[in-house]
Formats: structure tokens, C-alpha cells, sequence
């Protein structure tokens, strides 16, 4: 008997290649002076115990924050005037440790349309200056260079090119130059568009002027409190980048981590291959 497959198995079957949309994870990789940075160690290491069939197993223990390298943030991460998303009361939906509302057991697997912003070579330079806001006419011009609009849904991921400089912390984290970044009105852009999620490579998202620090985060409000949009953060835009895809299947899977307040992850973008 022939069995009729799934358009989305079929497609998988014909050829999918898949392009790393995030950082790899290690010990002293940069973070936001905000967190507790992550930390990963061999617990035991192989002949520490052998068995009796000679075998031997290694396995490490693993201390990070939940906003630690290339994570999504969950609806609890922020709040404003003590209430988070949908008008939730902060303060009692913390109570206990654990977030009993929009916790990140709650973040969404995804499986959308994803669209490259890619601001930095709308300007014409492999990365945005530090400190250089983005803004809504930067994502308008983004999307007619891709060729391809977000809309409901979607996943819109900005590139400002950071991401080259994620092997030299001070200069990633920009104390001296600021971080490019989304202003309230790209945040105001994407939110008439109903993206479910965006991101960005760099460590806030936003725009961090220099000597600012994380002073505030307005974009936050925007998009986590006002909208419900979910915002990754610390991406590596540059593969896919430079393989001159600006449209693609983008997948997601957070941990689900009850009552907490964001999760690492592994996006990765799908396209043909």
C-alpha cells in the first residue's frame, strides 16, 4: 500500500540543510554583567570508576543563569510598574521562587517562517557601530533588501553583525563603545507585524549606548510586557549571513523550565538543500 507522506515530511526527505543560528556554550564565554555567567566542569572523568566489563562513563556538572549565552526570555523576565504581560501582578506570581504565570515551562516550541533583518548590511558594514541605535526605518529597508516582511507569527531575527566580535568579551559587551540594537520603534514595528518571537547577536537586544550599561531596557517593555513577543538574545547571524538566505524555516525547542524565567538554546534556521 502506498502511504501518502506529510508535505512537511516530504520536504524533509527531499534535502534540508541546517544553519546554527546560536553561540556554542563554555566556560567563561561572554555574558551580561547582569547574570551569573556560565561555568561546566568534568564531574567524572573516564577511570575515575571502571566496571567490571571494563567500561567507563565521564559526565560534567553545568552552573549557569537562565540568560546566559544564546537563550529566549519568557514572559516573567520582566515587568513594569510591577506587572508583567497581560496585566499579571509580579510580586504574586513570583511568590515562592518559582514564577506560577508565564513561567518558562511555557515558552512555545517553534517551528515558523523566519525572516533576516540584516541592518548591518543595509548600511553597507559587517557590523553596526557601537552603540548605534536600530530603528523602524532600519527594519523597513532590512526587509525590502530580504525581499521578505514578517508578519503574524513570524520570527524576525535582526543582524547587526556583533556576533564578530563574540571571542573578545570587552569588546562584545561594548563598556567602552555601547552595543547596537533595536530602539523602541523597531520594537514598535515588529509589534504591528505580530512577530511571535525575535532576536538579535548581541548580549540585550536593545541598544546599549556607550557607558550606559542595561540602565534600562525600554525595548523590553515593548515587546515581553506590552506585546508578548519572546526575544532571543546573543545569536550568530553570520552563517546564514553570508549564505545569502533572508527567509527560511526556523526551528526552536526551550527547556522547559518551570517558573523560571528564560531557557538556552539551539535555533537553527532549515533550508533547502
Amino acid at each position: 500500500m502506498t502511504r501518502t507522506q506529510d508535505p512537511l515530511l516530504e520536504a524533509v526527505i527531499g534535502g534540508v540543510r541546517l544553519i546554527e543560528l546560536g553561540q556554542p556554550f563554555f566556560t567563561g564565554m561572554p555574558c551580561s554583567p547582569n547574570h551569573p555567567g556560565f561555568r561546566m566542569t568534568l564531574i567524572r572523568r573516564h577511570g575515575d570508576m571502571e566496571r567490571p566489563d571494563g567500561g567507563s562513563a565521564a559526565n560534567e556538572i553545568i552552573v549557569t543563569g537562565g540568560h546566559v549565552g544564546t537563550h529566549i526570555d519568557a514572559l516573567s523576565h520582566v515587568s513594569h510598574c510591577g506587572e508583567l504581560h497581560g496585566g499579571v501582578d509580579a510580586s504574586e506570581a513570583q511568590k515562592g521562587g518559582v514564577f506560577t504565570t508565564h513561567g518558562a515551562e511555557n515558552l512555545p516550541g517553534l517551528l515558523r517562517r523566519g525572516v533576516l533583518l540584516d541592518v548591518a548590511a543595509v548600511h553597507g558594514v559587517p557590523t553596526l557601530p557601537g552603540g548605534y541605535g536600530v530603528t523602524a526605518d532600519d527594519l523597513e529597508a532590512a526587509a525590502e533588501l530580504a525581499g521578505a516582511e514578517p508578519g503574524p507569527g513570524d520570527v524576525a531575527l535582526i543582524r547587526t553583525g556583533w556576533a564578530r566580535n563574540f571571542a573578545d568579551t570587552p569588546a562584545y559587551l561594548g563598556k567602552q563603545t555601547g552595543v547596537p540594537g533595536a530602539t523602541v520603534s523597531a520594537g514598535q514595528w515588529l509589534a504591528a507585524r505580530q512577530v511571535v518571537a525575535t532576536g538579535a547577536d548581541t548580549t540585550a537586544y536593545e541598544q546599549i549606548p556607550a557607558g550606559a550599561g542595561h540602565a534600562v531596557l525600554p525595548v523590553h517593555r515593548v515587546l515581553l510586557v506590552e506585546s508578548g513577543i519572546f526575544i532571543m538574545e546573543h545569536l550568530n547571524l553570520e552563517q546564514i549571513a553570508e549564505s545569502g538566505v533572508r527567509e527560511f524555516t526556523f526551528l526552536l525547542a526551550p527547556l522547559r523550565i518551570t517558573g523560571g524565567t528564560g531557557s538556552p538554546i539551539r535555533p537553527l534556521a532549515a533550508v533547502s538543500a
